[in-house]
């Protein structure tokens, strides 16, 4: 039953305020939630952090939104469905208020900072300070690096402790999902790195370092392979923290202050790194499309590469974030040209340009799929394993269990050994993983199986083109 009604506070001439809402207890359900849908339909398109509040102005609930107007009027659709944790909070929610923002980033930060301060009852995720995310910026490090810790204070690893000594660390964050998406999304812009070497200044070795796939999209500089200075790195790092420590706008107008004065030592190339991130800057809101330059002909593949991505990482018990996915694939027609392939996808969709072809040389003849996969793998990840570049984050074998034994007899054989291997079986499409005894069976519907399937399926798709070219030269006698 709902309390007694509260007096609404009044002007002077005894008037209620426009926006006030009636007084407890004098609306049905169904009324309070068309009065709630209708305010919310009203307010300003714009991303923007929102607090729900009962009767007495005690906050319930804090979240963001990239459209506010969208996002509040859900919660007040008959249809609404908020799950067993939430769904209580329809019958106490009086009224709301709601805080707007520059940018998605923007109210992620919001969002968090109000949680933390006001712990509303409804905020279920936040019930345990050892689960928050935090975002570090390390900065004992000749080229700082960007990461996602649940431990900001490295209790209990000294390895940690001593990297997050002096660092930059921001939250906690409600939902370590949305803060990768958006470390993601702005390591676009200021190219930071994410991965976990150890690089210092002026080691030769950093000449011969082939570096990752994120420096070949444009997403890192590549200071593990001496692709840019110190001082210009840092310089993007700390423009970076200042982006975190200060709204869009503020950032934006010093970025064009110091393109300008780049621009007029006739230091242009500098003004021209400045310019492309501010334009990178004012598009943080915009999508993905197709303009984006992935593949056009394999982009209906997966619908949603993102949820792809993290129904695989779970399924795979993965910490950190998958990003780089390659799949090796055998082809051959009665043991005869026998070749491999070696297919690339970046965040869920394939990137051409690391595409690669194996015309299998150990194998005389014979149909030995194990072999061949040896060989592949032993050519590919050479270099990875003597530490000379990375692993992807995922390599999937096609094949079953034995195809699994055979790429990890050929990493046995290298020093440095790969994150995750797995094989994708036909038929059953079981998915085999590397130090698990039984396979993994998963729904036909499952996203990262179908992430996988996809695959997959694009790196035979390859295999068997080169495969046809050359039985095509042989039997033709072409050269």
């Amino acid at each position: 039953m709902p309390d007694d009604p509260i007096p609404q506070p009044v002007d002077a001439e005894g008037f209620a305020a426009a926006d006030s809402p009636p007084p407890w207890g004098t609306e049905s359900f169904d009324e309070r939630m068309v009065r709630l849908n209708r305010k919310a339909r009203g307010l300003v398109k714009s991303p923007g952090v929102y607090l729900m509040k009962d009767h007495k102005g005690v906050v319930l609930y804090v979240g963001k939104a990239l459209n506010l107007p969208d996002r509040v009027s859900s919660y007040f659709l008959p249809s609404t469905a908020l799950g067993y944790q939430k769904q209580p909070m329809l019958d106490i929610v009086h009224d709301f208020e709601i805080l707007q923002c520059e940018s998605e980033w923007e109210a992620l930060l919001t969002e968090n900072r109000l949680i933390k301060d006001v712990r509303p009852r409804f905020n279920v995720r936040l019930t345990d300070d050892k689960t928050f995310p935090y975002l570090a910026v390390t900065q004992n490090e000749d080229f700082p690096r960007v990461f996602v810790t649940r431990n900001p204070t490295g209790a209990g690893d000294e390895d940690l402790r001593k990297l997050l000594k002096g660092a930059k660390v921001f939250g906690p964050f409600a939902n370590a999902g949305s803060l990768r998406e958006a470390v993601q999304v702005l390591q676009r812009v200021f190219k930071f790195r994410t991965c976990r070497l150890d690089i210092i200044a002026g080691d030769e070795k950093n000449k011969r370092f082939r570096p990752c796939l994120l420096y070949a999209i444009n997403q890192c500089t590549g200071p593990c392979a001496d692709k840019i200075t110190k001082e210009e790195y840092g310089a993007d790092v700390d423009r970076f923290v200042r982006f975190l420590d200060s709204k869009r706008s503020v950032m934006l107008r010093e970025l064009r202050e110091q393109m300008q004065a780049e621009a007029q030592a006739l230091r242009f190339e500098k003004a021209a790194a400045l310019r492309d991130q501010i334009k990178a800057i004012e598009r943080l809101d915009e999508r993905a499309d197709r303009k984006d330059g992935w593949q056009p002909e394999t982009e209906n593949i997966i619908l949603e590469p993102d949820k792809a991505i993290k129904s695989l990482q779970r399924t795979l018990g993965l910490e950190e974030p998958i990003r780089c996915m390659e799949c090796i694939d055998i082809a051959h027609l009665g043991g005869g040209e026998t070749v491999g392939s070696k297919v690339c996808f970046i965040d869920g969709k394939p990137f051409k340009s690391e595409y690669r072809r194996f015309r299998i040389k150990s194998v005389d003849g014979g149909n030995d799929d194990y072999a061949s996969i040896r060989e592949v793998v032993s050519r590919r990840y050479r270099e990875a394993g003597e530490g000379s570049e990375l692993y992807p984050d995922v390599i999937i074998i096609d094949g079953g269990l034995g195809q699994l034994h055979a790429a990890l007899e050929a990493f046995q054989q290298l020093n440095v050994k790969p994150p995750m291997v797995i094989s994708l079986a036909k038929k059953e499409e079981l998915i085999y993983i590397q130090q698990r005894s039984e396979p993994v069976r998963l729904g036909r519907e499952n996203p990262g199986l179908r992430l996988c399937q996809a695959i997959r399926d694009e790196a035979h798709r390859f295999a068997q083109h080169y495969h046809h070219i050359l039985r095509r030269k042989k039997t033709l006698g072409e050269d």
